[in-house]
């Protein structure tokens, strides 16, 4: 069940039409879920989907990939991942852990690992 949430959790950065992102969105957070990283942060469906179409704005042409494995102890999950064009090497990456709530996100924080420069 986990590897599928955060798989659907990268398929939510990628998606780039609103209205199947805004659908995700709605699939897999709580509706008062919270995100937060060093460069944003979002709370309940709208302002989750509004930060991720930001996101994908300041980085066109980039995607999002899984890194590693999943590491999940009760109702907490950590996992990695790298963003960088297709095909080419990584330009940031970062470690994000959750809270999962009857199988969706509650609380996202993210944590960057490695930035441009």
């Amino acid at each position: 069940m986990l590897e599928a949430l955060i798989d659907s959790y990268i398929a939510v950065w990628n998606e780039t039409d609103g209205a199947a992102r805004y659908a995700l969105v709605t699939k897999i957070w709580e509706p008062d879920a919270r995100y937060i990283d060093p460069m944003t942060s979002g709370q309940g469906h709208d302002g989750i989907d509004a930060m991720i179409g930001a996101a994908q704005g300041q980085f066109p042409g980039m995607t999002f990939s899984r890194r590693g494995t999943l590491d999940a102890f009760g109702d907490r999950v950590r996992f990695s991942w790298d963003l960088g064009p297709a095909g080419a090497a990584p330009v940031a990456g970062g470690t994000d852990f959750a809270v999962v709530t009857d199988g969706r996100f509650a609380n996202v924080t993210g944590f960057l690992d490695f930035t441009p420069g």
